[in-house]
């Protein structure tokens, strides 16, 4: 989940490396570092605790010269080691080899054993130190860093993205990657490396996404590739879509904050192109979707986080509409066990980075182990260019646009309307959803934008029940169907960005346990939209009346949940279908978590302990 970038060119290369960081800061916050080959041909270094802007001020207040032409940086997300500024990156040993990491190498303890027996000294606790220290004695049989980098990642067992510099051959960089996502960014100015495309985007758009196994020999002039067997490859450049000012916050107080008000914009892309007046496109899904779909016989989901929440509506979805039996489970789980794969089962992965490493692994067991089955894959994905997107045989990509927050917002609402065409494409191809039902479907979703917008008109509203939040450290969720999986999210949500302990449970399920937390200090939520299940909400609402709590109630005008002493009760809009009320009751969940947040004064974009992306076991 670490983020590094680096890079040759004929200037100075510290801003352009500092700028990366920043724009890298999602991937993690715990530490960050540069290093550059100055003019003397010396490994310049300069690390500090926490984020970028502190190793910007540690490099003024030492009056450090940072200045190179050739470097790499790191901001750290911490698994071996705790933050500190001996365990941030870039790691150097001897003066001869400086490196920067993004993943685990599981194998550490045993190769600094090894390294130990040989004489090194290691002045950190991560696991990365073996990998300088590993292309370091390497070197002592190689001429070149390119073939020592390649017998040295031999050794190595677990994930890695890996740049690789050394005084001793100061023209080239060398980046590796087994896991984690490296790209290499072409330009005028130079050659340059990067965990995602947008650290880069001020200075190129074109790039090359290096593909698993693959190792680059980087200069001023040229970029070598060779892949997993150390033949050479040629990789196609590719033109980003991404535009550098997506990762400004605009006029907006935080990322987050302007994500979830992009929400309407990000649902109508997502849309574009997808649908007609009145018909979901199956072709969105890939040009062999149809057929895949009219022999699917059962569905596997698998996700991680806010995905996973996505994934639970989508099971209610997928039954309900296409009547197709649905199972879901999170990622880290599913591959550590021997599940029992159908015949005729579509494999569906979400993830809004298409790193997340746990649903990638997933996937590719899945891949492995059922060749023998009629087994189909699917991916639904932010980020076109994605490993997971990659390994998949069906892909979608929703438009949520650059997502920096750590919490998500418009990513899970497009990954819901993304799972909605699908489940009404399945149910097509099933011969399960009429005409008529499609095009009130569709007509939904069409409506969606100008609702959401609407939504977000009640921040004022939100504003004043989130000061109710300043001195609470509990809340709970509540949610029936799949606004279960909503309360879920709301949940997580607050947890993310306030830390407050939250926690989300089917309405029905109060009376076998939870009942029992609830109390004055203990505020309910709960989701009340105008359905089946309404009545059966209403009395669990008086079980919680009974208990003392404070409630607040998001409503659909049309539930006309009756008032009480201790509840207030936000009417969100009125008569939501199936498809459109669980991303409608999903804006002011979003939105009182991010004004609590501010109560609290914590880091909304960047909460504690947190990252973005999650490239790492």
């Amino acid at each position: 989940m670490c983020g590094i970038v680096g890079g040759i060119c004929q200037n100075n290369i510290t801003p352009l490396l500092l700028e990366g960081l920043k724009r890298l800061e999602y991937r993690g916050y715990d530490s960050a570092g540069v290093v550059v080959l100055d003019k003397d041909n010396q490994l310049s270094r300069a690390r500090s605790v926490g984020k970028v802007a502190n190793l910007e001020q540690n490099i003024r207040d030492q009056k450090m010269l940072i200045d190179g032409t050739i470097g790499l940086a790191h901001t750290r997300w911490a698994t071996h080691g705790e933050p500190s500024s001996r365990n941030a990156h870039p790691h150097i040993c001897n003066q001869n080899i400086s490196v920067v990491h993004n993943g685990i190498i599981e194998n550490f303890l045993e190769l600094k054993s090894e390294q130990l027996a040989q004489g090194y000294s290691f002045t950190s606790d991560t696991d990365t130190e073996v990998i300088a220290h590993a292309i370091d004695k390497a070197l002592e049989s190689n001429d070149t860093l390119l073939k020592a980098t390649q017998k040295a990642i031999t050794t190595f067992k677990g994930a890695y993205g890996v740049g690789v510099v050394s005084p001793k051959h100061p023209g080239h960089i060398i980046a590796a990657r087994s896991g984690s996502p490296l790209v290499i960014g072409i330009s005028s100015k130079g050659h340059f490396i990067a965990s995602d495309q947008m650290a880069l985007l001020n200075v190129t758009k074109e790039f090359i996404f290096l593909e698993e196994g693959d190792i680059a020999d980087i200069t001023l002039e040229s970029v070598t590739i060779y892949d997993i067997n150390g033949n050479h490859v040629n990789r196609e450049i590719k033109t980003s879509k991404l535009k550098s000012g997506q990762v400004s916050k605009g006029d907006y107080a935080h990322f987050m904050l302007k994500e979830i008000f992009e929400q309407p914009q990000a649902i109508q892309d997502t849309l574009e192109s997808r649908i007609t007046k009145d018909t979901v496109l199956s072709s969105a899904f890939g040009h062999k979707a149809e057929v895949i779909f009219k022999n699917t016989k059962h569905i596997q989901i698998i996700a991680c986080g806010t995905s996973y929440n996505a994934g639970l509506v989508a099971k209610y979805w997928l039954e309900d509409i296409a009547k197709i039996p649905t199972h879901i489970e999170v990622a880290s789980e599913y591959r550590y066990r021997n599940p029992v794969i159908l015949d005729d089962t579509l494999f569906i992965t979400i993830s809004q980075s298409g790193e997340t490493a746990d649903t990638l692994k997933a996937l590719k067991s899945v891949k492995t182990c059922a060749k023998d089955k009629n087994i189909h894959t699917l991916t639904i994905c932010n980020s076109a260019e994605s490993s997971l997107m990659r390994e998949s045989e069906l892909t979608f990509l929703t438009h949520a646009g650059t997502e920096i927050g750590v919490a998500s917002t418009k990513a899970f609402s497009t990954q819901l309307v993304s799972l909605a065409l699908l489940a009404v494409s399945i149910g097509k191809c099933h011969k399960q959803v009429s005409v008529e039902q499609e095009a009130q479907i569709v007509n939904g979703l069409n409506l969606l934008p100008g609702l959401i917008k609407k939504t977000l008109e009640q921040e004022d509203q939100i504003i004043e029940l989130a000061k109710t939040f300043k001195n609470k450290y509990n809340a709970i969720f509540l949610g029936r169907g799949c606004m279960h999986a909503i309360a879920m999210e709301g949940a997580l949500k607050l947890k993310e960005i306030s830390y407050i302990h939250a926690e989300a449970y089917p309405a029905g399920e109060l009376k076998h346990g939870p009942i029992a937390l609830i109390d004055k200090d203990t505020p309910v939520i709960a989701i009340a939209p105008n359905d089946a299940l309404l009545d059966k909400l209403k009395a669990n609402l008086q079980e919680v009346k009974s208990r003392g709590s404070e409630m607040i109630v998001f409503e659909d005008e049309a539930a006309k949940v009756e008032p009480m002493k201790g509840m207030t009760i936000v009417p969100t809009t009125t008569n939501l279908g199936r498809i459109t009320a669980p991303i409608i009751f999903t804006i002011p969940l979003q939105l009182l978590s991010y004004h609590v947040a501010l109560i609290k004064g914590t880091d909304v974009d960047q909460p504690r302990n947190l990252a973005k992306s999650v490239t790492v076991e």
